[in-house]
């Protein structure tokens, strides 16, 4: 599974870090798992966005055991992912 992270640089989730579902040549589709699930997404535009391209090795062995993404598997992905960065 390829993992991608983003974090927003504009609008009024500023800085809230999502999981990318898919993107086309304009749209990124964001989920978090908590506000923005699986079924209804949401649609930002890529120059709002900061790809995370450096992700921690313990997120990966997250991702890891996970066969489908649904709401409370990517809920636990940046749930490890914002626990780590928050100690950097």
């Amino acid at each position: 599974m390829d993992l991608m992270l983003a974090t927003s640089k504009a609008g009024h989730d500023k800085k809230q870090v999502y999981l990318v579902l898919k993107d086309d040549d304009e749209y990124c589709y964001l989920v978090n798992g908590t506000t923005k699930l699986v079924a209804k997404p949401k649609k930002k535009k890529k120059i709002h966005l900061q790809l995370i391209k450096n992700i921690p090795s313990d997120v990966l062995e997250e991702v890891k055991d996970i066969k489908t993404l649904d709401d409370v598997s990517i809920k636990r992905i940046l749930k490890v992912y914002n626990r780590r960065n928050k100690d950097v």
